[in-house]
């Protein structure tokens, strides 16, 4: 081994130690340097380090009062803490501001109106369908990538994934069942960007929003009433789309519950009682082992804690060490912001405060927040990702029933 690769190498451990912001930066200084940042073996010594365990990402909706407002979109991560961790309290790290010029991207409550996605380190932002384009953005390093304009009725449902097998980014958009338009998917990737028509369209309503869980979207939704093949059970379902393959299957479910990812298994929650009238927060787990057989295990757990009060909180999904992560669903300026880490194996529920947020806003803000984020240096090598957009054409907003596959 010579004194250049001793240097080469030496050079990739001090950057393996960096954030992925500052990586992205030396990118640009050759050609040389781009190459070894984006190889393989840069970007295994990248995750092997400390600093890229997996942690919460908050994002931050700051707008005025009148509905519909254009928000200021702010992105915060902390550290994910695991089941030996007697932490309290926890920094909130500030990656970046987002507002770009004429985008819209409103916050509403109702998912009809409004979608936000994580997948694979990239944040999906949808809202305000009549004005407003779909966007990919990258939190840490705020560049993105502005989609094709889509056109639906105001009432719209779109979801984001990730498929691991072609390693592509995938948004979905699916029409309200009595609007017009057409059901589309869009690749996210280095080539053309397009919506295409699925090949299994389906008329159903939409509750709830979508989860990815190793390359398939799941989302609730019922078909009673519409007119769509003989396969499709009405009722309430759990919607099970493909990415790769498009291809459309059907689980039933019981009552309202909210999906997430369970060790790789797709689990339901929902709480027993209702929600503003008891104060006892029995959350019931249910984990779908067979698929095709419909068989669940089925768990329920009483949670305590005087500062819990579920009708506040929103379930964000599960850390891989097997903990449910609940956040407050607003933060309120001088007021504490907590996430509490569910041990169903312990049966534990653990308070963490968030510090952080308190400097950036001075009023109620909308807080979407997601686990087991985790730097991705993939991101960097998206050449569609990008700093600054050119103005953005006026949409037309007719869509023409020949529009290509």
């Amino acid at each position: 081994m010579n004194s250049s690769s001793i240097t080469n190498d030496l050079i990739l451990e001090i950057l393996s130690r960096l954030p992925s912001k500052s990586v992205a930066r030396f990118h640009c200084v050759s050609k040389r340097w781009a190459s070894n940042l984006g190889s393989p073996y840069f970007k295994e010594l990248f995750l092997t380090r400390s600093s890229a365990k997996p942690r919460l990402l908050f994002a931050i909706a700051e707008k005025g009062n009148e509905r519909g407002k254009e928000c200021v979109w702010s992105f915060f991560s902390s550290p994910q803490f695991e089941k030996s961790s007697s932490t309290l309290v926890a920094s909130a790290e500030f990656y970046q501001k987002f507002n770009p010029d004429s985008l819209l991207i409103c916050h509403y409550d109702d998912i009809k109106y409004f979608s936000i996605g994580y997948a694979s380190g990239l944040i999906y932002l949808y809202g305000n369908r009549v004005q407003a384009r779909p966007v990919i953005c990258d939190p840490i390093t705020g560049r993105y990538a502005i989609l094709p304009y889509r056109y639906t009725y105001r009432k719209a449902y779109s979801f984001f994934g990730f498929d691991p097998i072609d390693k592509q980014y995938k948004a979905l958009s699916m029409i309200y069942p009595s609007g017009p338009g057409r059901s589309k998917i869009l690749t996210f990737g280095d080539g053309d960007m397009r919506w295409s028509k699925i090949k299994y369209p389906v008329r159903h309503d939409i509750y709830s929003e979508g989860i990815c869980i190793n390359g398939v979207l799941y989302y609730l939704g019922d078909a009673y009433g519409w007119d769509n093949p003989h396969d499709v059970p009405p009722g309430n379902v759990i919607v099970c789309f493909d990415l790769r393959s498009e291809n459309v299957t059907y689980i039933r479910v019981e009552s309202f519950c909210q999906l997430i990812n369970y060790k790789g298994k797709l689990a339901v929650t929902y709480w027993e009682n209702d929600v503003y009238t008891n104060t006892i927060n029995e959350l019931h787990v249910w984990v779908l082992e067979d698929g095709e057989k419909h068989e669940w295990s089925k768990y329920a757990y009483i949670l305590s804690d005087d500062k819990f009060l579920r009708s506040q909180v929103s379930v964000a999904g599960m850390t891989a060490s097997g903990e449910i992560v609940f956040s407050m669903r607003k933060y309120i300026s001088k007021q504490p912001f907590y996430v509490f880490y569910f041990n169903p194996e312990r049966n534990n529920l653990r308070r963490v405060e968030i510090q952080g947020f308190g400097e950036a806003f001075k009023k109620t803000c909308s807080v979407c927040t997601f686990v087991n984020h985790v730097e991705d240096l993939n991101v960097n090598d998206l050449k569609q990702l990008k700093s600054v957009h050119p103005p953005l054409v006026e949409p037309e907003y007719v869509e023409s029933d020949s529009e290509s596959d």
